[in-house]
Formats: C-alpha cells, sequence, structure tokens
C-alpha cells in the first residue's frame, strides 16, 4: 500500500516537474472562490511578479492591459460559466511597467455532478509572434495603399478612382445630391516629351498633379490620375457652378505655374482641357453612361482648340 501512495507521490512530482520545465505557465483556478490553487514558478521569469501575488482573478484582471481588459474578462468568464473551453489573447503587464502578449489556453474541470469545478490551463508567451503578425498587416497595409496610389505623381490611381466614383456615385443616389466630375487632359503632352525629354515629362506631371490637388480644397474632394496625362476630380456634392469654379481655378493655377511649353502651338507655357458635368442620380442612371459623357465633353474641348472648359 505504502508502495501505490509512494508511486503515486513519485509520479505527480513527475508531472510537475514536467509542467514547471516548460516555457508555457501551468495555472489551476478554484471556480467557487476564484482564487489560484496554482501558478508555475516560470511566471516570474516571464512577468517578474512573485507567485504568491497571484490570489485571485481580481490580479489576473487587474495585471491586464486596460485596452484589453473588459473583453477578455467578460469572455473568459460568459466561457466559464457556460461550461467551454477557450483560449483568449491580451496584454499582461510586467512588474517593470511593460506588456507581454499572453495567449491563456482554459480547460474547464467539472465534479462529479458535472458542475464547473476549476479552471486549469496554460499561459504562452505570445509576443513574438503578435510582433511579426503586427509586421505582416503594417506590410499588408502598405501594400494595399500602394496598390491604391499612382506610382509617379503620388495621388490616387485609376483603380482607387473606380472605387471612390462608385461610392460617391451611390451616396449621391440615396442622398439624391449632386455628383460632378472633371476630366483633364494635359494639352499636347506628346509633344512636351518629345522637346524635354521623358524625364522632364514626368517632373511636369508631378507638378499639375500637385496643382490639381490644391484646386479641389474640401475633404471629400478626390483626384486621380485617370492615365498617362489626364487626371479626374471628382466633387461629391457639388453643383454644375461650384464645378466649373473648381475647374476655372484649375485652368488659371496651370497657366500661373508658367510651366514652358515651346513646343506647343497654342501657348508658349503648358495648358490644359477639361469636360465637366454634374448629375443628381437616380437608380435609372448609369454611372458609366456619366464618365462617358464627361469624356466626351474633354474631346469636345480639345476639338475645339484646347485650352478652355467644355460643360
Amino acid at each position: 500500500m505504502n508502495t501505490q501512495a509512494d508511486d503515486l507521490a513519485q509520479d505527480a512530482e513527475v508531472y510537475r516537474t514536467l509542467l514547471e520545465s516548460t516555457k508555457a505557465i501551468p495555472w489551476k483556478i478554484d471556480w467557487k472562490t476564484l482564487t489560484f490553487s496554482y501558478i508555475g514558478p516560470q511566471i516570474e521569469t516571464l512577468l517578474g511578479w512573485k507567485r504568491d501575488s497571484w490570489q485571485s482573478i481580481h490580479d489576473w484582471s487587474e495585471r491586464m492591459h486596460p485596452d484589453d481588459r473588459e473583453r477578455v474578462v467578460n469572455f473568459c468568464v460568459s466561457q466559464s460559466q457556460a461550461g467551454s473551453d477557450h483560449e483568449a489573447d491580451y496584454r499582461a503587464l510586467t512588474a517593470t511597467g511593460e506588456y507581454v502578449w499572453i495567449r491563456d489556453v482554459v480547460h474547464i474541470m467539472r465534479n462529479e455532478t458535472g458542475e464547473v469545478d476549476a479552471l486549469i490551463g496554460f499561459m504562452f508567451d505570445i509576443t513574438e509572434r503578435k510582433e511579426t503578425e503586427e509586421q505582416l498587416l503594417r506590410l499588408q497595409q502598405e501594400l494595399q495603399e500602394l496598390s491604391f496610389k499612382d506610382a509617379l505623381t503620388g495621388i490616387a490611381n485609376r483603380r482607387m478612382f473606380d472605387e471612390r466614383l462608385e461610392a460617391e456615385w451611390c451616396h449621391a443616389q440615396h442622398q439624391k445630391q449632386p455628383l460632378s466630375l472633371i476630366m483633364v487632359d494635359v494639352d499636347l503632352f506628346k509633344q512636351y516629351n518629345d522637346l524635354y525629354g521623358h524625364i522632364q515629362g514626368d517632373s511636369c506631371l508631378k507638378q499639375v498633379a500637385g496643382i490639381l490637388s490644391q484646386c479641389a480644397a474640401r475633404s471629400r474632394d478626390f483626384i486621380a490620375r485617370f492615365g498617362g496625362e489626364e487626371f479626374v476630380l471628382v466633387l461629391p456634392d457639388a453643383d454644375a457652378n461650384a464645378a466649373l469654379k473648381v475647374a476655372e481655378r484649375c485652368r488659371n493655377q496651370i497657366f500661373k505655374a508658367q510651366i514652358p511649353h515651346a513646343a506647343s502651338t497654342i501657348s508658349p507655357v503648358l495648358t490644359i482641357s477639361m469636360g465637366v458635368a454634374t448629375q443628381v442620380p437616380t437608380r435609372q442612371d448609369s454611372l458609366q453612361d456619366f464618365v462617358e459623357r464627361v469624356d466626351r465633353l474633354l474631346y469636345q474641348s480639345k476639338q475645339q482648340g484646347r485650352n478652355r472648359i467644355a460643360s
């Protein structure tokens, strides 16, 4: 009999040694009293708090980042009350005032009647994993931003324009508000490139993009490079008069920049042509038809001599 008891005691000691030699931190909480009946010594290495300072779940919750506390505590308590095993990630406070990411894996222990008797689990240090995830997320966000940005001018690209215009079209439909669109073409840009070279041509397009961006000054006004030497301005909640004022401002500011264009047959400095249209869209209207209408107006302004606005 003593041999069996000795064997059990020896087995328990082996299990404890194994548990306390892992990097994972084992713990046990009595459900009725919500107090720790055990926590592994690794907790002192990871967080710096003495083992005997972990008395109850109050100590656990208070050593949690304030932004995580309510969410994690409510989730863990509700899952425990339901008798469901669960996991939770949160930032835990160290004794030196820093935070490390913890993953708690919780298992429910029941008594003979099936009621929750205790919670047992492991704390894992997942700080390195979280930092890697956050770095990957930042990279994904940067790639997402780059996918919507024109590489040359730094303003939005055609893809972003398509998405933004569709969103503003739906908003205008719902609110029964006007939506204005301006298409801009740099006059005789091929001749500009032929005379000054592509590097200077790229510099010119950057300058034009900067000037046009300043002309659309409201928070929801949007500018994008449509392609080549063409730009577009989306003006939500702008009626026809307001859109024409913006277009005229664009033309004047480009002229004031006095960008030399010796190869132009219409002006010694760079000029632009524009097509402008406004619509209060209904569900029967087509966004594609609207864009094509503005494109035809731009073509009309170029056919009529350039350096002008067609509306």
